[in-house]
């Protein structure tokens, strides 16, 4: 069991790894920690925005909206590969999602099917939203691609995670498509790489 990084840790590790970043706010005490704990942090969960616009993608991310309050992530990786922090603790990125996927990013083993969701994954989660719309045809920018690959390594280097601890949201709860646009398996090949 992992306790989170602190906040400073969490942005160290960022830098660390050669990121630009951008922090938002008073990101760190942005959190969702009176709906319950933060911790003990087990992975690294990638989404995709739907959004265009890297302003109004990084405010949505912070302050959410009336059906799902804000951070809606800890990072937003923008397409010109800038990581803006914008909440730490609790947020609301993972939702509910499969305990049998759980399990399986504790061990580092490789991925069930997910096919329930019956558990918080806001709690056990670091989550990286990434400014894209989605659909499978708006373009990834290498810098972008490079930028969740370093933030994931970095999240990873520090808790001495393998890739296997990096997972998208499709891969946690069933019916969700994100991260669109990209392999998973080339993404974490990328981050075991650069683990090395």
């Amino acid at each position: 069991m992992a306790s989170p990084l602190s906040a400073n840790g969490f942005l160290d590790a960022l830098r660390d790894e050669g990121l630009t970043v951008v922090e938002v706010g008073d990101w760190r005490h942005h959190n969702r920690n009176h709906k319950g704990p933060w911790g003990p942090v087990h992975g690294v969960m990638i989404h995709h925005t739907v959004t265009s616009g890297s302003a109004k993608t990084v405010r949505i991310c912070r302050d959410g909206h009336p059906g799902l309050p804000g951070p809606l992530c800890h990072g937003v990786i923008t397409k010109d590969g800038r990581v803006h922090l914008v909440g730490y603790g609790r947020a609301n990125h993972a939702g509910k999602g499969d305990d049998d996927v759980l399990r399986a990013v504790i061990s580092e083993k490789a991925l069930p099917h997910d096919n329930e969701a019956n558990r918080d994954g806001n709690r056990y989660f670091y989550g990286f939203e990434c400014e894209n719309l989605g659909d499978g045809e708006d373009p990834w920018p290498e810098v972008q691609l490079e930028a969740i690959e370093k933030a994931a390594a970095a999240v990873c280097r520090r808790h001495g995670w393998t890739a296997r601890s990096v997972i998208g949201h499709k891969e946690w709860q069933p019916g969700k498509v994100d991260p669109r646009g990209f392999s998973m398996n080339t993404l974490r090949a990328r981050i075991a790489e650069r683990l090395k």
